[in-house]
């Protein structure tokens, strides 16, 4: 495994983020165990999830999985870089309390205690906020962010589907606050088929250093091979990727892909891992294996080498939005 710093801080974390989203709503806890041991067996030491991973009525049970590994014992909390989000509504049947969402002091402390809690464990890591809060200021969250590194229940905030001028402002704040580090990550939507990321939220991330963390590498499973498996398995897509594959363009384009990989020998999803380790400002994406093999395919795309001429063509089929702002200047 390879590692880098996260953003500007002295923290090293490896190339692959381990997403825990599928853990309890698809993954049962045992297999989620074994998986979580085999990524950190292959040097993944990265470990990302959300208070609200779960989902519905079982929200914070994803959580609570990975707070059963780390009481397990066998130095896995020490192992790894913990990252969680604070922002949704946590009540089961969806209709929330006042002040029990978003990012007020007091909904933040909070949610940190209950996270804690399901996690099994004294401290976070790296503590993201899952989306902007329009009403709460960033004087009022990096207010309980001081109190809570004070306490050592926390060590780093990081942001997620933050746009570029927000990740300004709420540094900005922190830097004029002083004795507040801001923002070290942003956790944002970037693939080779959604390359918006590098308009705005990129270059701000660049700016103020902080990492970034691409979520969705493969498009809901748009760039995994989906057409190919279609042809050879009969597996038909869902999601994300079947509303892509309607538009007979977009189609078009994912066909070239798939072309253009098979041609070189290379399996499609790892090459759009592949890409994203390429990519300025890019720490590591996250990957969200439902089982051992998916783990197995995402290791495999962190050692994989991409030619200049395939990076070229890549460039070609899926053409990035082009430097900021001259790409939306003239």
């Amino acid at each position: 495994m390879k590692y880098t710093q996260l953003g500007r801080t002295g923290l090293k974390v490896s190339r692959l983020v381990l997403g825990t989203m599928n853990f309890g709503p698809q993954t049962d806890e045992a297999d989620s165990h074994a998986i979580m041991d085999a990524a950190l067996d292959a040097g993944i030491n990265y470990f990302d999830t959300a208070n609200v991973y779960g989902w519905g009525e079982n929200k914070g049970r994803t959580e609570e999985i990975i707070g059963n590994w780390f009481a397990k014992g066998g130095e896995r909390r020490d192992k790894v870089v913990l990252a969680t989000k604070v922002y949704g509504n946590m009540a089961a049947d969806g209709d929330a309390w006042p002040n029990h969402d978003k990012l007020s002091a007091l909904n933040i402390r909070r949610a940190v205690d209950a996270s804690l809690k399901r996690l099994r464990t004294d401290y976070i890591d790296v503590y993201q906020f899952h989306h902007i809060d329009r009403r709460t200021p960033f004087e009022e969250i990096w207010q309980a962010v001081d109190v809570l590194v004070q306490q050592g229940k926390i060590l780093y905030v990081g942001s997620s589907n933050f746009p570029g001028y927000k990740i300004a402002q709420a540094n900005e704040i922190a830097a004029r606050r002083g004795g507040t580090i801001g923002l070290v990550s942003e956790q944002c939507l970037y693939n080779l088929a959604e390359r918006r990321a590098e308009m705005e939220v990129i270059p701000a991330a660049q700016e103020y250093g902080l990492g970034v963390i691409p979520w969705s590498p493969l498009q809901g499973g748009l760039l995994g091979g989906v057409i190919k498996k279609e042809v050879e398995g009969g597996r038909r897509a869902s999601g994300r990727a079947a509303d892509s594959l309607a538009n007979t363009a977009i189609r078009a384009q994912v066909q070239s892909y798939e072309d253009l990989l098979d041609k070189h020998g290379i399996e499609p999803g790892e090459a759009a891992l592949a890409w994203l380790l390429t990519r300025p400002g890019v720490t590591g994406p996250i990957v969200g294996p439902r089982t051992a093999a998916q783990l197995d395919s995402a290791l495999r795309a962190v050692e994989l080498e991409l030619s200049d001429e395939l990076l070229t063509c890549l460039d070609e089929i899926f053409p990035g939005p082009g430097p900021s702002p001259e790409a939306f200047a003239w």
